[in-house]
């Protein structure tokens, strides 16, 4: 059994984090450390019914709240966090989903005004089975509608500290994580965040029980989540934008508008990522990119739209891993203290 400090934290109401930079830490963590963690939902559980309109029990800016930021000890600029998910589970057995006026790929929004009306703001709520594993969908048309999902627990929102003094909404994704929306954020992946401030200051939030590539209403089936991570420091190793390793892919995450720009950033960061796991000059690295990789979407609704590339590990025969290792070493960390 390893000697891995687990650390507990459920947050009150007034400890969540609306930001990424700017607030305070919550606690002061010595990685590698396990966290036992509870997330609120994107609209802070005040979404329960049917009638509870996002318009009239939340208040903006105070949306998806993060449960953070943990302050890394010895994380200084130049280095990077790596954040190992063990478990993602729903905290309720029910989720909620919306239509937000003036939000989502499918409708007018401020950044791209029409004159057409918004759409109505409107509110399902999912049934979560999570011994069958299913997210049940009913109809508010025809209530004999029903299609049951499967539950893919993930978080939308994993960030550390901004660069430059800067603070961000917790609903924006850039360079310092954020609001990804990325279905690969799930339990079995290690996320790497590039640190920009002494300490990370890392937070995560946003927990969907499951979400289509896109999230292409804005909303994915929100959930509290109960959710296990290792926290880890790589020293010396810089990651200019956010990283994804699974057992099977390398992982890119760009986010920008326009949507091309940010399929250009996730791609740019993989050929350097390529070209420095296998001595492949530029062009090679870009033309294996090319042929090989995935490119699924993640939100096309936020202020910053995010593109993931994906490039399985296998096209890189006897190249040096990723990240010196860490991500085989959190899993195998996590499994001792299953």
């Amino acid at each position: 059994m390893s000697d891995l400090e687990v650390i507990e934290f459920r947050p009150s109401a007034e400890q969540y984090a609306w930001t990424f930079g700017g607030a305070a830490p919550v606690l002061r963590i010595r990685p590698p450390a396990m966290l036992r963690l509870f997330t609120e939902d994107c609209f802070a559980g005040r979404v329960r019914s049917a009638s509870d309109l996002v318009s009239e029990v939340c208040e903006f800016p105070f949306l998806n709240p993060q449960t953070g930021p943990f302050h890394v000890e010895g994380a200084t600029p130049g280095d990077t966090v790596a954040v190992h998910f063990v478990s993602i589970e729903p905290a309720r057995s029910w989720a909620a989903s919306t239509t937000v006026p003036l939000f989502g790929a499918l409708t007018s929004t401020h950044l791209t005004a029409t004159l057409q009306d918004p759409l109505p703001e409107l509110v399902w709520l999912w049934e979560l089975d999570r011994a069958a594993r299913t997210c049940r969908f009913t109809a508010r048309s025809l209530p004999d509608f029903v299609v049951d999902l499967p539950m893919e627990p993930m978080h939308g929102t994993v960030g550390v500290a901004p660069a430059n003094l800067e603070v961000r909404s917790a609903l924006v994704p850039d360079a310092f994580g954020g609001n990804m929306d990325t279905p690969e954020m799930r339990a079995g992946v290690t996320c790497y965040l590039g640190v920009n401030v002494d300490g990370a200051l890392m937070s995560l939030g946003d927990g969907h029980a499951r979400q289509g590539e896109g999230e292409t209403c804005g909303v994915a089936v929100e959930c509290a989540m109960d959710t296990v991570v290792i926290v880890d420091l790589i020293r010396g190793v810089p990651c200019p934008w956010p990283r994804l390793e699974s057992d099977t892919h390398l992982m890119s995450a760009g986010s920008a508008r326009p949507l091309e720009d940010a399929f250009r950033i996730a791609s740019a960061d993989m050929v350097s990522w390529v070209s420095g796991l296998t001595g492949l000059d530029a062009m090679d690295a870009y033309q294996l990119v090319t042929q090989a990789i995935e490119a699924p979407l993640a939100n096309v609704c936020d202020t910053n739209y995010t593109s993931l590339v994906k490039l399985p590990k296998r096209y890189l025969p006897g190249g040096t891993p990723a990240m010196a290792g860490v991500h085989a070493r959190l899993r195998d960390l996590a499994q001792t203290m299953s």
